[in-house]
Order: C-alpha cells, then sequence, then structure tokens
C-alpha cells in the first residue's frame, strides 16, 4: 500500500506559504480538497460538514487564534445544535459560515483571570464569566442565540449544589463578583447574585427552572437520573412485550412456589446465599439457623410480601396520581423485608449517599423528590411490563434505602406483574451478571434495550415452568441451570414449555 503523502498533516489544516506548493500538487492528484477558506483536508470520503464539525476547535483555532470559549459554547463545551460556536475577542464581530459550522465571534474581552487555555490557542471562559455572559441581553435573530435560556441557567447552577454544595456557589458568586467590572456585567452580577442566593434559601427571586423550583419548594430531585427515566420510558412504549399468565388465583400451591424461588433467587443476587435445601427449610419449615438468623429473615421477609395475595394485588399504577402513596408502599414492603435489621433503618430512607462500584446513587436529600417525578413516567406507561421493568429501575437507580434496595425494587416489578395477572420476572442466579449488566447499560451509558431484552427473557423463562409441584419445579431449574453461580452460566429455557407466551386470560 502506497504511503500517504499527507500523513504528517492534521485531518483539516490552514494551507501556508510554506505548504502551498504540495497543497496545489495534491489537489490537482485528487488527494486533497478544499472545504473551506484556505480549510483543506486529505479525507475524501465524508461530507465537509461531517468532517468540519468533528474537527470545529481545531478549525475555530486556525482562524481565530487567542479568542476565548464564551457564551453558551462555554458552558455547553461543544457547538449548539445548529453548528455554532460563540467566541469573545476584543476584534470586531464577525461570523464565519462553514458546511455544518458557524463560528460567531463577539466583540468582548479576551482572557481574563479563571479562564483556561484550551485547545489549537483557544481559551475556555471560566464558569462565572460563562454564567455573566449569558445573563447579557441578546437580539432577536434567526438560528440559536448567545446565552442559553434562563431556566436552564437556573437548573445549571442547582445542579452544581446539588453535586459540590454551598460553598461552590458561594465561591462561584465572589468570582463572579469580581469579573463583572471588566465584562460591563454589573447589572446581570446582580441577577446572579439573586438566583443563587434563592437556591441557597437566603433570598427570593423570580425562578423558572424546573429543578430549580424543586429545590426551592423543598422537592429537590436528581435531574440527571430524570433523564434517564425519560429515555426508559420512551423505550418500553416503543417495545411491546407479550403477556405472559401467571398461575391461576385459585392455585395457592403454584403461588407459593413461585413466591419461594423468586425470594430465593432475590436473596442470592444480593449476597444472601443459601442452599435451596436449606431456603426450603426456612420457608416452609421455620428452621431459622442460629449463625444466619438475620439471613433466615432476610428470605422470610421477601417471601411473606411475594406470597401474599392481597399485597401482589396491589398495582402502583392504581395510586400513582398520588406519588406520595407510592412512595408509602415502597417504604412499607421494605420495611417488611428488613424489620429483623434495625440497623439498616427498615422503611426509612437512607441519609448517607451509597455506591455500588463506580455508581454513585441518588443523594439522600433528592430521594423523595426524584422518586417523585419518576413516578410521573410511570403512570404515563400503559402495559404491565412496561410498568413493572420502569418500577424496578426507578427504585435501583434512585437507591433510596441504606440496604434492601433491590430486593424491594423486584418485588414492587412482580407485584405490578401479578396484580395484572401477569407472571413474575424470576432472576435465577445464573441470570444475575445478565441483570446486572443490563442495570449499568443504562444507568451508565444510557442503553435501555439491553435492560428490556433480559427482563423480556427473563418473563419468558419463568412463563415456561410449572410451578404445581416443587420438587419437579427445582429439578426442572436444575436442568436448566439456573443455580449456576460460575463466571460462565448459561441460563436455558425449559423444554417442556419453551415458549413461554402463554396469553393473558
Amino acid at each position: 500500500m502506497a504511503k500517504n503523502p499527507f500523513a504528517d498533516l492534521p485531518p483539516v489544516f490552514l494551507s501556508s506559504a510554506a505548504i502551498n506548493d504540495r497543497v496545489y500538487a495534491g489537489t490537482r492528484r485528487g488527494q486533497l480538497r478544499k472545504i473551506g477558506p484556505r480549510l483543506y483536508t486529505a479525507n475524501m470520503h465524508q461530507a465537509p460538514a461531517e468532517i468540519l464539525r468533528a474537527n470545529a476547535w481545531l478549525v475555530t483555532g486556525y482562524l481565530y487564534p487567542g479568542a476565548v470559549v464564551a457564551h453558551r459554547t462555554a458552558l455547553e463545551g461543544k457547538p449548539a445544535a445548529d453548528g455554532t460556536i460563540f467566541l469573545s475577542d476584543s476584534r470586531a464581530t464577525r461570523t464565519t459560515k462553514l458546511p455544518g459550522l458557524t463560528i460567531r465571534l463577539v466583540h468582548g474581552a479576551g482572557p481574563l483571570p479563571g479562564d483556561m487555555p484550551y485547545v489549537q490557542r483557544l481559551w475556555l471562559a471560566s464558569r462565572a464569566r460563562a454564567l455573566l455572559e449569558n445573563l447579557l441581553p441578546t437580539r432577536n435573530r434567526s438560528g440559536v442565540t448567545r446565552a442559553l435560556p434562563r431556566a436552564e441557567l437556573e437548573d445549571r447552577l442547582e445542579r452544581l449544589l446539588r453535586i459540590d454544595g454551598a460553598a461552590s456557589l458561594n465561591r462561584l458568586r465572589d468570582e463572579a463578583r469580581e469579573l463583572a467590572p471588566a465584562l460591563g456585567a454589573e447589572r446581570e452580577f446582580a441577577v446572579l447574585d439573586d438566583l443563587i442566593g434563592s437556591l441557597l434559601g437566603t433570598r427570593t427571586a423570580r425562578i423558572s427552572g424546573s429543578a430549580a423550583l424543586a429545590r426551592i419548594a423543598g422537592r429537590p430531585y436528581d435531574a440527571d437520573r430524570l433523564q434517564l427515566f425519560e429515555t426508559l420510558a420512551a423505550a418500553l412504549r416503543d417495545t411491546p412485550t407479550p403477556r405472559r399468565a401467571a398461575p391461576s388465583a385459585s392455585d395457592d400451591v403454584a403461588r407459593r412456589n413461585l413466591a419461594f424461588v423468586d425470594a430465593y433467587f432475590s436473596n442470592y443476587i444480593e449476597g444472601t446465599e443459601f442452599e435451596v435445601t436449606e431456603a426450603i427449610d426456612i420457608v416452609f419449615g421455620q428452621k431459622i439457623p442460629e449463625r444466619r438468623s438475620q439471613d433466615a429473615h432476610d428470605v422470610l421477609g421477601t417471601y411473606a410480601i411475594l406470597s401474599d395475595p392481597v399485597a401482589m394485588a396491589q398495582s402502583a399504577v392504581a395510586i400513582a396520581d398520588n406519588p406520595d402513596a407510592v412512595i408509602a408502599r415502597i417504604r412499607h414492603r421494605h420495611a417488611r423485608i428488613m424489620e429483623r435489621r434495625p440497623e439498616t433503618g427498615p422503611g426509612e430512607f437512607k441519609t448517607q449517599i451509597n455506591r455500588a462500584g463506580n455508581t454513585t446513587f441518588v443523594a439522600p436529600e433528592l430521594v423523595p423528590g426524584t422518586l417523585e417525578r419518576g413516578i410521573e413516567f410511570f403512570r404515563a406507561l400503559d402495559t404491565p411490563f412496561a410498568r413493572a421493568a420502569f418500577l424496578m429501575f426507578l427504585i435501583t437507580e434512585v437507591h433510596p434505602f441504606a440496604d434492601g434496595n433491590g430486593r424491594v425494587a423486584r418485588i414492587m416489578m412482580n407485584a405490578e406483574l401479578a396484580a395484572a395477572g401477569d407472571i413474575s420476572i424470576l432472576i435465577p442466579t445464573a441470570y444475575r451478571d445478565n441483570y446486572l449488566s443490563a442495570l449499568r447499560a443504562l444507568s451508565r451509558d444510557t442503553r435501555p434495550g439491553p435492560l428490556i431484552q433480559m427482563l423480556d427473557f427473563a418473563q419468558r423463562f419463568s412463563g415456561a415452568l410449572e410451578y404445581t409441584d416443587l420438587t419437579a419445579l427445582l429439578a426442572t431449574l436444575g436442568r436448566c441451570h439456573a443455580f449456576d453461580d460460575t463466571s460462565d452460566a448459561r441460563l436455558v429455557l425449559p423444554t417442556s414449555r419453551a415458549a413461554g407466551d402463554r396469553p393473558v386470560a
């Protein structure tokens, strides 16, 4: 393969006297092409707009070295949706339009204290400067304005308070006070001062941002999690799944057997591990091992709810117009599960932040508000599976309790299904890694598909089992490798009724 004669040049470069001859020759041979004023590339495949957007900062630095990335661009950290970048500089106002990219140079201050050196000889405005600039008046014109909407600025301040605390807002206010004269933004500082004071509870200002309003009203929520919930709700509405019938409501034996394996697997996921025979003795023989009394009662507490036909007939969607009632039910069920572990605060929301691996869950003060806002998405879902999947993820992602979050999340999920006459979703030991990976795909990468597919298969598995005889049920689960806890475990569908998609009566 012939060597690329332009491999030493950036993906987009500015022609200059030093390379004019190379550029001219490369263009004539079809190895280079011009995609803007003095701008060339050796990329002969992608559209110019794609190339320029992918190399936006490189191009901006070529054209306006020393300018400050400012206004809305400094806060968003990328070009606006229409490809516009806003800069501040002492040079005259100027606009450069390129395919897919518009660079607007606004006459203003150059680098100020707090601004940071940025890529390709540019500077990046400090957060304090950018907030003041976004509060400056703007003229109405076509395309995006250089200022973000006021409500978005308020919610950004609320997020800073939520993540970094009150001290961060106070530092920001002090920095903005020092910068305001150089920007001619004394009035804008007064507005920012009032906004920060309102969020800290020391002043009253006109607020329109939803997250900021919720905080002022005493019901703050995690706005980042809300985006996840919205994404999942939309995906669930767009992904139909078949209805799968539960055992007959009159079949008490089948219902108890289903509740047993559900409680067993749900506790195993959380590390409360018993042999199946031990769990049978605990649940059906009331034989509590002395050295593991609390673990045994975790299993018993989970089973008590799952086997209670009255509790499992209570659909959260029936009371979803009253989020506090749904939250009270979650807390009540948690209290039943964890009643023998008073140190965990049964039914009481956490008082300290909890984590799992690299995931930090919702801060304690944001738990009620985040659950409340999530329930707004929940009540708009129209199938039992969608509501069940959403409710499970909502509780798992918020993690409102110090312990027992996974168990109560799965109980709420299966109660939603049971109330509709649908089969529960079992997460056997062999499927635990699939379950956790699917949760991470949504939580960390905003990909809801794996979670929906995983739960759909798990319900299909549950629907393919017979529950009338516990011994036969456990034998089938064994043949399906359901109890396998090795790293290469693979759950297989029962052969007796592999389809598992029985219609709901």
